[in-house]
């Protein structure tokens, strides 16, 4: 008879047992199914650190011999003006003259009054961005050495670049999962729960652009970082 009511206690508190444990696992289960999803933003404008500005010029002609010893001339004289306003010799590149014979392969009377037409690019490749700038709003002087440089080529665009986004990194990312935090705050409260552990995060891209059309040189460097934190009542 002991036997069995020993057994009937050590049943009971198994079930009992298993019960809390079932409890348990239920609660854990629903408690991680309340979670809440939230967005960071971080955004940033910096000054841009690279340039990469192409000078252009053309010349026409029939003599391509007379054309080449112009292009070189002219080439030289550039050069010289860009180091004048102290650009590194190593930050310019001089491209191969770029020929089009307007006469070839064309027939009729329909013919250009000169047959070739020529393109010299001097590419300016710097981190020294200020002076880029300032060489730009000066490089009319070159018109008095009879150099028309040549603007509004979208092919021949200048463009700004910001090369230093593993420096703010860490900053940005700190600054965005922050505000994700205190959105999921705020929607904890409101909700009448307490915010528990992370459940995912995603840092998310990384994007920079021009900061308008006006200022190039002027970049929004942009993260957005989307986190999902468990709520507990």
């Amino acid at each position: 008879m002991k036997n069995h009511i020993a057994e009937a206690v050590i049943l009971t508190l198994g079930l009992l047992f298993l019960g809390l444990l079932l409890k348990s696992g239920i609660d854990n289960f629903a408690y991680k199914d309340r979670c809440v999803s939230v967005k960071g933003l971080s955004e940033m404008e910096v000054p841009a650190d690279k340039v990469i500005c192409p000078l252009v010029f053309k010349e026409i002609g029939d003599d391509l011999q007379e054309i080449y010893t112009s292009v070189n001339a002219k080439n030289k004289t550039i050069v010289t003006f860009l180091k004048n306003k102290g650009i590194s010799e190593n930050d310019i590149t001089i491209a191969a003259p770029n020929i089009v014979d307007l006469q070839a392969e064309r027939y009729g009377n329909d013919r250009p009054p000169y047959r070739y037409n020529v393109t010299s690019v001097i590419t300016i490749s710097t981190s020294e961005v200020a002076k880029v700038k300032e060489l730009i709003s000066q490089q009319s002087e070159l018109l008095t050495k009879g150099i028309a440089l040549i603007s509004g080529d979208y092919q021949y665009m200048i463009t700004y670049e910001f090369t230093k986004l593993n420096e703010i990194k860490p900053q940005m990312i700190e600054e965005a999962t922050k505000n994700a935090r205190a959105a999921a705050e705020k929607f904890a409260s409101d909700s009448d729960s307490e915010l528990g552990k992370i459940k995912r995060a995603n840092q998310g891209q990384f994007s920079i652009t021009n900061r308008d059309n006006n200022t190039p040189d002027i970049k929004r460097v942009r993260v957005v970082t989307t986190v999902d934190y468990y709520l507990e009542d």
